[in-house]
């Protein structure tokens, strides 16, 4: 992946994690009952663009944050 489009990835992952009022804490708890293994760290990582992420990981944070891939994902440039 181009790590300008996984900053931008994180950006959109830290911006509806705050509007849904979830701390990294609470959202990697969630991620973790969902059969992922995301710690706070790894998504702090995650919110900044310097770590992965993994399909199973974007389905859940889209069902858990409840909103579509579209708002999930950026636009390509």
């Amino acid at each position: 992946m181009n790590a300008e489009y996984e900053r931008a990835l994180g950006q959109n992952i830290w911006a509806l994690r705050m509007k849904k009022g979830f701390s990294q804490e609470q959202l990697a708890a969630q991620l973790q009952v969902r059969g992922c293994d995301v710690t706070r760290s790894a998504l702090a990582k995650i919110e900044v663009g310097q770590r992965h992420i993994y399909p199973d990981e974007l389905r859940a944070l889209r069902d858990i944050l409840g909103v579509a891939f579209e708002e999930l994902l950026p636009a390509l440039p």
